[in-house]
């Protein structure tokens, strides 16, 4: 007889994050290991199926994957209420369906893109503090982050400023800045003697 391979159901249930624009999806399914960003539908075409799949709704402004959850932020005209619902099926319908998550190939192409775009030629001295600088984020600030639907990006370092990019909930969040100026500078302020200033770039 031939045995039944019997799959947990998809389960999700929605998390609040800091910003009122955006709600975290959490899932008991691995969506994407790593992180991915798509703030267009145009880079969710390309690299996303199922970002795309949530950007064919008018609502849907934002998609952002980590893990196992997916955060996603609505066009302020929406209401929550009226459209939560909807896009919690929308979510679960599509990982029952085991379409693709995010291309592969997506992080090194983003990381090129990223390379392309930065031109600041770091001094041997410099290419130490910005190692530090992104050791403390990845051990310090992403973890917490994350928890909240969304993540941090070291852009740049340039003359004594870090410019870091905020992704997922964290982009366009009223507290980020809070959080930015109030947590992370006097943290890093404080181990890199090098770092004046922490500036945000909104993802």
């Amino acid at each position: 007889m031939e045995k039944q391979i019997v799959k947990n159901p998809v389960m999700i249930y929605t998390e609040q994050t800091p910003n009122p624009e955006t709600l975290k999806f959490v899932t008991n399914r691995m969506l994407y290991k790593g992180t991915a960003d798509f703030k267009e539908s145009e880079l969710a075409n390309e690299w996303s199926p199922f970002a795309s799949s949530l950007f064919t709704q008018p609502y849907v402004k934002g998609v952002y994957f980590c893990n196992n959850y997916v955060t996603v932020t609505k066009e302020f005209n929406f209401a929550w209420e009226d459209i939560m619902l909807r896009l919690k099926e929308d979510i679960k319908k599509y990982i029952e369906s085991e379409g693709e998550v995010v291309t592969d190939g997506f992080a090194e192409a983003i990381e090129k893109l990223e390379e392309e775009k930065s031109d600041i030629q770091y001094s041997e001295e410099e290419k130490e503090i910005v190692r530090r600088i992104k050791e403390l984020i990845d051990t310090y600030v992403k973890p917490a982050v994350e928890m909240d639907g969304g993540n941090i990006e070291f852009k740049q370092f340039v003359r004594g400023v870090v410019t870091v990019e905020l992704q997922g909930a964290c982009s366009g969040c009223p507290s980020s800045t809070q959080t930015l100026k109030g947590g992370i500078e006097g943290m890093m302020k404080r181990m890199i003697p090098e770092v004046k200033e922490v500036i945000a770039e909104m993802g």
